[in-house]
């Protein structure tokens, strides 16, 4: 028994046909969201072809996806055989619990890295951090 994965994405969307079958959905802009569909049926061309959607529900399930698209009009499904869901990095790292620098180990950080590009730089880390190891 598999889990279906769902997305809802919450932007105004237009959609361009980029061959037969495949639709991007964007939201614009150089930092906006695409959704790419392929092997969506022949029947979500009239759908797609003007649409201008506020929010989209991506569900990916066992055997291809399906997306709900909110419009003025109402809502309007169409089922897909793969959807892609292109996000610019800043919006897809937000969500991770990841580490971040303070601002001592970025001054650090960027300190070992000026010295390593001036001359003779990486013989002095080499030296320093050999000195700091012995003395452990």
């Amino acid at each position: 028994m598999s889990k279906n994965v769902e997305r809802t994405i919450n932007a105004s969307l237009t959609a361009r046909e980029l061959a037969p079958g495949i639709w991007c959905l964007s939201s614009g802009g150089a930092d906006g969201i695409d959704i790419i569909l392929r092997g969506a049926s022949p029947e979500s061309h009239a759908a797609l072809k003007d649409i201008r959607a506020t929010k989209a529900v991506i569900e990916w399930q066992g055997r291809g996806a399906r997306v709900t698209l909110s419009a003025a009009g109402g809502t309007t499904q169409i089922p897909a055989r793969t959807v892609i869901l292109h996000e610019p990095r800043p919006l897809l790292y937000d969500a991770l619990p990841l580490a971040r620098f303070d601002a001592a180990a970025r001054r650090f950080w960027r300190r070992v890295f000026w010295l390593v590009r001036i001359p003779g730089g990486r013989r002095l880390l080499g030296l320093v951090a050999r000195r700091s190891a012995s003395s452990k």
